[in-house]
């Protein structure tokens, strides 16, 4: 009853003049009382903001941060008390809102390892509320910009997949573009101009409110280490605007390239332009290093941008194969970065049973096989298979420990006697014995199976 009622109530706080809302008297004067006086004087353009706190469109953002999950940011809430909280305050925020006087709240500052290696990446994570409001009005701004994206961008695009985009990229190879400009745009998120951004958000968007929001999201600071300050430049990496908003300045970049008649693909700050020869890629490297200063006011790292073949490169964690036979491949660092993870996943010094190790690996191992299954090289998924399976064949002798328990196991669980002494009593360590005939039968690939251990390589159906 208690839940029934504050969905009830929630309804109310976020219907745009509900009876809860109706029942309260505002004096003349109120934020409200001239928000709704302005909104009546807006041309239909200039109404995004009354569009942005439309019940359906408020629900619709509610769910989708919900499902999102995410950390709390520098004001503590969880995604869990956000409900709640919208069904008290609401109605005050949205006078705010509707009166282009809300203010967010600073990021919080957090650095994850980088995928690739070699340092780290900042994150910024916006409230709760405020990654409320920013969905919110994502889902009124995407459909305005996505019209003028170019066809070859594909980050953070409804209806578009980096998949997409790297099976775009082997059509490229495939059709003889056998050299790529792999142009990596250094910080890119934190690097952004404020006034080049907003001056092309300003070309579709008439609303002033929203321009006033979405500037004072970009200058909102950074909290690290209890202290607070200024952001002059960048867009933090972190809330739902961002994606958008990096789509918005490169496309400058990506008119600029079909205007060349160049073949490209773009997934959010990672390009890659196909050229057939390595004169011409140093050529469209330099051209566009110079384009990207002067009109973007963005760097190039030349440490990591390349002119190169496209099988010597990685791109959204593929590769490809050389040779006749053109095949998508799983990048060399992404396997690398595969097998460190699992190894985490499954450490011994955690004491854990083998039923618990999977049960911690599976949902890794299904995000995974999701993503990288889209490579054309099975061969490799299946050695990675019998990868895991020796590890945790290897583990579980390791937590054997001795010769006694050892031979006991391996006899209990069908082994031979004298081959279950032999391998007891071997010099061997366990990664070698993890492959040894009496521990497939101890341990058998059924049994992996059995514990819900997710397979890499599924077998196509006709």
């Amino acid at each position: 009853m208690d839940d029934g009622r504050q969905k009830i109530q929630l309804k109310l706080a976020l219907e745009h003049g509900s009876e809860g809302e109706a029942l309260r008297p505002e004096p003349q004067g109120t934020e409200a009382s001239m928000a709704e006086r302005v909104s009546e004087s807006l041309a239909e353009g200039e109404q995004l903001m009354e569009r942005t706190c439309e019940r359906g469109n408020l629900k619709r953002a509610l769910a989708r941060v919900k499902r999102n999950k995410g950390s709390a940011g520098v004001d503590g809430m969880s995604v869990n008390a956000l409900p709640g909280y919208l069904k008290e305050h609401w109605p005050r925020i949205r006078e705010r809102l509707l009166a282009g006087r809300y203010g967010p709240r600073p990021v919080k500052r957090v650095e994850i390892d980088k995928r690739e290696g070699g340092g780290k990446r900042k994150l910024g994570i916006p409230c709760v509320l405020d990654r409320f409001i920013q969905q919110a009005l994502l889902q009124v701004l995407q459909p305005i910009f996505e019209p003028s994206f170019a066809e070859s961008s594909y980050g953070f695009r409804p209806g578009r997949s980096a998949h997409q985009a790297v099976a775009q990229a082997q059509t490229y190879i495939a059709r003889g573009y056998h050299w790529v400009v792999d142009l990596d745009l250094e910080k890119f998120f934190d690097r952004v101009n404020h006034d080049f951004l907003m001056g092309r958000v300003a070309k579709r968007v008439q609303d002033k409110r929203v321009l006033k929001l979405i500037r004072s999201y970009l200058e909102a600071g950074v909290m690290e280490h209890g202290s607070v300050s200024e952001t002059e430049e960048g867009t933090p990496q972190g809330g739902p605007l961002s994606p958008l908003l990096s789509n918005i300045l490169l496309t400058d970049l990506d008119r600029e390239l079909e205007h060349r008649g160049h073949c490209f693909v773009r997934y959010a700050d990672d390009c890659n332009v196909y050229v057939k020869s390595a004169r011409a890629g140093q050529r469209v490297k330099a051209s566009l290093t110079r384009f990207l200063a002067t009109r973007l006011k963005l760097k190039v790292n030349e440490a990591k941008s390349a002119v190169a073949q496209p099988w010597q490169r990685k791109f959204l964690g593929f590769s490809f194969t050389g040779g006749e036979t053109l095949k998508r491949r799983i990048a060399p660092q992404a396997l690398l970065r595969f097998k460190q993870r699992v190894r985490e996943l499954s450490s011994r010094t955690q004491g854990r049973a083998l039923r618990e190790v999977v049960q911690r690996l599976a949902p890794y191992l299904r995000g995974w096989r999701g993503y990288f299954g889209f490579c054309e090289t099975p061969s490799v998924l299946r050695d990675l298979e019998r990868w895991i399976r020796r590890r945790l064949r290897s583990l579980v002798w390791k937590q054997w420990k001795r010769g006694r328990r050892r031979f006991a196991a391996l006899v209990a669980r069908g082994v031979d006697r004298k081959l279950a002494a032999q391998t007891a009593g071997s010099a061997h360590g366990p990664w070698q014995l993890a492959v040894s005939p009496a521990l497939h039968i101890a341990l058998p690939n059924t049994l992996f199976v059995a514990l819900g251990l997710p397979r890499l390589y599924v077998t196509p159906t006709a």
